[in-house]
């Protein structure tokens, strides 16, 4: 078998609005699928990080990474993925580039799988957990009451852990009294404080018993910084979502920066370095809770690595809905768990009508979106 095209797929599906809304829900509805061909008719779907500029990523697909791959065998991925992240080097090893060959290589796994007539989870060494526990990814919304309102309508629809992504303590005491004392609260903050403030507020944030305090300062690279805050304060950290490739959470670890780390699957290099990176976490006995604010094969890939890795305590999943579902059979939260399928691969098909329906700047030229 032997690749005949790579192309990326940019779209601008619309996460629909729900009460309460969020500023945050305009920004989030954009995504990046890539399309590996074979010439044995198996065609592979991958997912890469799409926010804030879309057609960069797509680019580096089309023009640095296609060129690599047309000929080669798809089932070789170790090569595949060392050949691509040698030619996007001086690049760098985080951002655009990565976010690229992560798409990548998720549509490398995907391939694999129906080549063998097997869900990925089979191919990352077999399932551990049918089912995951998921919480609940709340936007960031403007006022504490709105967090509140948001944090009960998760509980209500049978999440038992809730994260949300405010910066002030009155949200955090509102949410927290919204949904009581049994249901886990994460607080994710998006690298805003210094290392004293994050002591500082994170300190009066400890009363409210949260799960984890994640990314509280800036720069998130700042390793030394974070174990700072870590040693001072009673609530866990997490950190790392931002990261990429094994050395960068190597580094996390060494510094004890953390006590979750929580790599990203189309950000940190794709399933391959998702499995480098939790046999780190378990050598230092460090929780690993993947993110994955994602609505398709980000998302079901994500989903697979839960299920063949022990000790993953939950997956992040995304409240809310697409305009139109993304994939043919979208990942499904009931009772605040999430179970993989039994398809071959990942599972992730996107629906043609909506590739056709919601193309993003140049895709609206291209027709080969449209097949």
């Amino acid at each position: 078998m032997k690749i005949t095209e790579v192309r990326a797929i940019p779209l601008a599906i619309p996460v629909r609005p729900w009460v309460p809304d969020s500023p945050w829900r305009a920004g989030i509805g954009k995504q990046i699928l890539v399309r590996v061909e074979t010439d044995e008719g198996l065609t592979g779907w991958g997912e890469c990080f799409a926010y804030g500029a879309p057609l960069a990523v797509c680019n580096v697909v089309d023009e640095a990474l296609a060129p690599l791959l047309v000929g080669e065998d798809p089932t070789r991925i170790e090569f595949l993925l060392d050949k691509l992240q040698r030619a996007l080097m001086i690049w760098g090893r985080r951002g655009l580039g990565m976010f690229a060959l992560s798409g990548v290589d998720l549509a490398l796994w995907d391939l694999a799988g129906k080549a063998r007539g097997v869900p990925v989870a089979v191919l990352l060494g077999g399932v551990t957990n049918a089912r995951t526990p998921a919480y609940a990814s709340l936007l960031r919304y403007a006022s504490a009451s709105d967090v509140g309102r948001a944090a009960a309508a998760m509980t209500a629809a049978g999440f038992r852990a809730i994260k949300l992504h405010q910066t002030d303590v009155e949200s955090v005491a509102v949410a927290r009294e919204a949904v009581g004392d049994d249901v886990a609260l994460m607080l994710d903050t998006n690298c805003p404080w210094t290392v004293e403030e994050a002591i500082r507020i994170g300190r009066t944030l400890e009363r409210f018993g949260l799960r984890w305090l994640e990314e509280p300062i800036w720069p998130p690279e700042d390793y030394a910084g974070l174990a700072r805050v870590r040693a001072a304060l009673r609530i866990p950290i997490a950190t790392g979502e931002n990261d990429a490739t094994a050395y960068g959470f190597r580094e996390i670890i060494a510094a004890g920066a953390a006590d979750i780390v929580q790599p990203s699957v189309t950000k940190v290099g794709g399933l391959g370095e998702m499995r480098r990176i939790a046999a780190l976490a378990a050598a230092a006995n460090v929780t690993l809770v993947p993110h994955s604010f994602y609505f398709g094969p980000g998302l079901a890939a994500t989903l697979h690595f839960a299920a063949a890795t022990s000790g993953v305590p939950y997956i992040e999943f995304p409240p809310g809905d697409l305009e139109a579902p993304l994939l043919q059979d979208p990942p499904r939260c009931v009772g605040g768990h999430v179970a993989i399928g039994d398809r071959p691969g990942l599972g992730a098909d996107p629906t043609p009508e909506v590739l056709a329906r919601y193309p993003y700047g140049t895709a609206a030229h291209r027709p080969f979106y449209l097949a």
